[in-house]
């Protein structure tokens, strides 16, 4: 009983994905109710049940906004491997921090931003201030979207039904 379902909200936006035995029991539980259901058949000594693929929830959850998890990648992406000091583009880049750490500044979205080596290495453990440089951009922390949560389970072709469900056209 392996494979993925799509868990979506009372008001069909989605939540999360779980596996197939979380999804049995949710639905067996009437928590929740299947929208769609996946091509594999799953057999059990008296019966046989279709596997859901997406699957709603009988009641509305408040969750917080997911986020973007801090990262490289994800600072460069954000920057769009450009360095925020100079404007130039490259594949060789480096993250810097606004204020360095040890002057007080965090590890945050807002203290981190993409730079050349030239600019990181003329920068240095100063503020902009000190070595004369001047963000082109300020940082920020990115909003997360549907498509980069569940992009990874988008690859399998049996997930195919839930483009509908996350507002994606069929590419």
């Amino acid at each position: 009983m392996d494979g993925v379902v799509l868990v979506l909200n009372q008001n069909y936006e989605p939540l999360n994905v779980c596996n197939l035995p979380r999804a049995f029991r949710l639905v067996f539980g009437e928590k929740a109710e299947v929208i769609e259901f996946d091509h594999q058949v799953i057999r059990t000594p008296r019966t046989e049940y279709r596997a859901p693929s997406v699957i709603r929830l009988q009641y509305l959850i408040r969750r917080p906004r997911p986020r973007v998890k801090l990262s490289r990648r994800e600072v460069f992406a954000r920057d769009k491997h450009i360095c925020q000091y100079c404007g130039r583009q490259a594949h060789d880049m480096t993250l810097d921090h606004i204020v360095p750490r040890h002057r007080g500044g965090g590890h945050t979205w807002e203290n981190l931003v993409t730079a050349c080596k030239p600019c990181n290495h003329r920068k240095g453990g100063k503020t902009l201030e000190e070595a004369r440089l001047r963000l082109l951009h300020p940082p920020f922390e990115p909003r997360s979207d549907i498509y980069s949560l569940f992009k990874s389970y988008l690859i399998d072709e049996n997930n195919e039904a839930w483009r509908t469900y996350l507002f994606l056209g069929r590419n």
